[in-house]
């Protein structure tokens, strides 16, 4: 089984949409998480399903972060490749981070002892995070699907 974990219920619907999942959100190989904003709140999320999961399961948490501008809008992250922080807030033109997003930390901690745990971002804005709709964000996750599932694999394998 996969498990997908989303902060937003719109990073969630383009997974939803691509595999024609019903309300359930889930089919015999994915199921779809929506945790809420929030470090805790992820962190709370990931550990429920940590605690259902089998050995050769594999948990993701996947959505939208802010960057800086040497990313492209669209550019799907791996964080296990780049410097992803986790922050409490919504983060204004800033010079100081490469990477934010707000559930990273909470994964992390529920996911500490799970072999096959991944974080991919699809950046979203360069830290003009109100510039960014529902819609917009779904359509960012959507367009990533393929590249997720080409990356997924490749870890996977290793």
């Amino acid at each position: 089984m996969i498990y997908i974990l989303c902060a937003l219920k719109c990073e969630a619907q383009a997974f939803v949409d691509r595999y024609k999942l019903d309300k359930s959100k889930k089919n015999e190989t994915i199921t779809i998480v929506v945790s809420g904003v929030g470090k805790q709140n992820m962190q709370d999320a990931a550990s429920r399903v940590v605690s259902e999961m089998q050995n050769d399961d594999t948990i993701l948490n996947i959505g939208i972060c802010g960057a800086n501008e040497s990313f492209l809008i669209g550019e799907l992250v791996d964080a296990s490749e780049h410097k992803l922080t986790c922050v409490d807030s919504e983060v204004y033109k800033c010079g100081i981070y490469t990477l934010v997003d707000m559930e990273s930390d909470g994964f992390l901690k529920a996911t500490k002892d799970v072999k096959n745990s991944y974080i991919f971002k699809i950046v979203s804005d360069h830290f003009e995070p109100k510039s960014i709709t529902k819609e917009f964000a779904k359509s960012l996750v959507f367009n990533a699907i393929d590249d997720i599932n080409r990356l997924l694999k490749q870890k996977v394998k290793k």
